[in-house]
C-alpha cells in the first residue's frame, strides 16, 4: 500500500513541479514587461496596464482558472481551444498562473526599480552611459537586491497555490492524495495520503527558503 501511495504522490508532485517551473519561467519576464507598462509615460498604456493588474490581483485565482478553462468553450464557435485530457488542463492552468503571477511580480519589480535613487541614473548619464547601460549595470542590480525578500514570499506562495489547479482536475499532488479517499488504485477511505502531501510542500519550500537565504547573503555587497 505504502509504495502504491508514494508512487501516485510522486507522479502528482511531478505535475506540481512542472506547473511551478512553467509559471516561474513565464511570469518573471512577463512581469518585468508589465512593470515597464505600469511606469510608462504614455498615459493610456500606463492606465491600461494598471487596470489589468488591478483586476488580476483583485479577483481570486480560483475564479480565473474557471474562466480560462471553461468560458472559451462556451463563447467560441469552434469550442474549447484547449486540447482534451491532462494536456489541455495543464495548458489552461499554466496560462492562468503565468498571467496571475506576472501581475504580482510586476508590482514587486516596479517597487524595486522606483526605489533606486534617481541621482544614480543621473550620475550614469553624466559618465556617458546609455539608458540601457544604466538600467542593466546600475538599476537592475540594485533592484534585485531589494526585491529578493518579497519575491521569495511570492514564489513560496506559488508552490502552495499550485494545489488550486486540482479544481479543473489537474492531477497534481493534492489531487493524488484526495484520490485515495475516493477509491484510487483499489483503496478507499485512506486519509493519511492527503496529509502526507504536506511533507512534499514542506520539503520543497524548505529548500527554496535555504536557496533564497543564500541569494540574499550573496547580494550583501550592495549594502
Amino acid at each position: 500500500m505504502f509504495l502504491t501511495v508514494i508512487g501516485a504522490l510522486n507522479s502528482g508532485f511531478l505535475q506540481t513541479l512542472k506547473l511551478f517551473a512553467v509559471t516561474l519561467i513565464g511570469a518573471l519576464p512577463l512581469g518585468l514587461i508589465i512593470s515597464f507598462g505600469s511606469m510608462s509615460r504614455f498615459t493610456p498604456l500606463r492606465w491600461l496596464t494598471r487596470t489589468v493588474v488591478w483586476v488580476i490581483r483583485g479577483t481570486p485565482l480560483l475564479l480565473q482558472l474557471y474562466i480560462v478553462f471553461f468560458i472559451p468553450g462556451f463563447v467560441l464557435d469552434s469550442g474549447s481551444p484547449w486540447p482534451s485530457g491532462e494536456t489541455g488542463r495543464f495548458m489552461a492552468a499554466a496560462v492562468t498562473f503565468v498571467v496571475n503571477y506576472a501581475c504580482y511580480f510586476s508590482e514587486i519589480f516596479r517597487g524595486g526599480i522606483q526605489s533606486v535613487p534617481s541621482g544614480q541614473q543621473e550620475a550614469g548619464l553624466v559618465l556617458g552611459m546609455t539608458k540601457p547601460q544604466i538600467f542593466f549595470k546600475i538599476t537592475l542590480l540594485q533592484m534585485i537586491k531589494r526585491i529578493v525578500p518579497p519575491m521569495s514570499n511570492e514564489i513560496i506562495t506559488l508552490v502552495k497555490d499550485t494545489s488550486i489547479a486540482r479544481i479543473i482536475s489537474l492531477q497534481e499532488v493534492i489531487w493524488a492524495g484526495v484520490a485515495f479517499m475516493k477509491g484510487s488504485h483499489g483503496y478507499s477511505g485512506l486519509v493519511w495520503p492527503l496529509f502526507f502531501t504536506g511533507v512534499y510542500f514542506l520539503v520543497f519550500n524548505g529548500g527554496l527558503t535555504l536557496l533564497f537565504g543564500w541569494v540574499e547573503r550573496k547580494l550583501d555587497y550592495f549594502q
